[in-house]
């Protein structure tokens, strides 16, 4: 349990001043300094959706400030978030209650520190362990072809979203991350972009290959001098109005090419072509350290759970020792298996 450094007169006197004080002021005050700090406004936006919640269930049993809230409370409203059900009647899942759960025990840290409290319970609360879920959906790279030859690339937006997915698949970059390209940020000699304010407010810079540079300089030459031609944002991609693409935009394409064009039943829009690069150029031999610096993941952790999904090499086994597999090469020589229809030029026509 953390203690807070004995208070000097100002504290004591900005302690006095904060008596009368709701927790529902607190955390209007604990947002402006979190703001203060440079966090961003989603990151800022993100903690007050995660706290304001915990305020709004004290409220309703009359624990109005914050020296009214104990271990036993917390740990009653960790119940009601276990039984909690969202609008679509499913219950959270545990990711969804760390969140919340944590975000409180921050805000309630920034309570000591402020002296508003004596001591902190929300230390004590043992907190859910975060669940290590496999990726959703990853496509084959047979799979991740089909979507993208499904594009219509002789029109001028089914060039632009070509180029768009053949970016997320090449580099793994997020949605957002990929909204905020500008023109500046490709460096075609060096084979590189520039991610700018990514996750966590963090730049980092990821190698594109040359399939998807050559998409991009073709779309950069046909097709966006024509939208740019009024307005131009100088986003990367860009509307028929010369503006930068907002997420949801980007899903909506990303879906649309997954179900409609390639008739793939699978959910997920942009971020699938994230996990699917990963899980691609793990099975290929790629070393994890390297794919944890082009995901810009904090934690090797994170990266590691692509390694579950990843099972190419352990396929390769199966198929070579196990005795069932070993009898079917035996009677079927390997000549006479399909060896599947020919694949589709990656690289656009000149």
């Amino acid at each position: 349990m953390s203690r807070p450094i004995p208070p000097g007169p100002e504290a004591l006197y900005l302690s006095r001043q904060n008596q009368n004080a709701t927790q529902r002021q607190h955390v209007i005050a604990w947002l402006a300094h979190l703001e203060a700090q440079g966090y961003s406004p989603r990151s800022t936006e993100g903690y007050r959706e995660r706290v304001l919640p915990f305020i709004t269930w004290c409220e309703e049993r009359g624990l109005m400030y914050a020296p009214q809230v104990s271990l036993a409370v917390l740990e009653a409203y960790q119940r009601h978030l276990r039984s909690y059900r969202k609008a679509d009647g499913n219950t959270l899942a545990v990711g969804g209650q760390l969140n919340r759960l944590s975000a409180v025990r921050n805000f309630w840290r920034w309570l000591l520190k402020r002296h508003i409290i004596l001591y902190n319970p929300a230390e004590q609360l043992e907190l859910p362990k975060e669940e290590k879920r496999l990726p959703a959906q990853v496509f084959s790279e047979q799979e991740t072809r089909a979507v993208l030859q499904s594009l219509d690339t002789e029109t001028p937006l089914g060039l632009r979203n070509r180029a768009i997915l053949e970016v997320l698949w090449s580099t793994g970059i997020r949605r957002m991350e990929l909204a905020n390209l500008m023109l500046c940020d490709v460096d075609f000699t060096r084979g590189v972009v520039n991610v700018r304010q990514g996750k966590g407010r963090k730049d980092r810079v990821v190698p594109v290959g040359h399939v998807a540079l050559e998409w991009v300089q073709r779309w950069l030459k046909d097709v966006r001098p024509r939208l740019a031609y009024r307005f131009d944002s100088g986003h990367l991609f860009i509307t028929y109005h010369g503006k930068g693409l907002s997420p949801v935009t980007l899903t909506q394409l990303g879906g649309e090419a997954i179900r409609e064009k390639a008739r793939i039943d699978k959910p997920g829009a942009c971020h699938i072509f994230r996990h699917s690069m990963a899980t691609q150029m793990l099975d290929n031999g790629a070393d994890t350290r390297h794919i944890q610096a082009i995901l810009g993941h904090e934690k090797l952790e994170t990266t590691q759970i692509y390694t579950k999904v990843a099972i190419a090499p352990l396929q390769r086994v199966h198929e070579k020792t196990h005795p069932a597999e070993k009898r079917r090469r035996k009677k079927a020589p390997e000549a006479t298996e399909p060896d599947g229809s020919a694949a589709l030029p990656d690289s656009p026509k000149g």
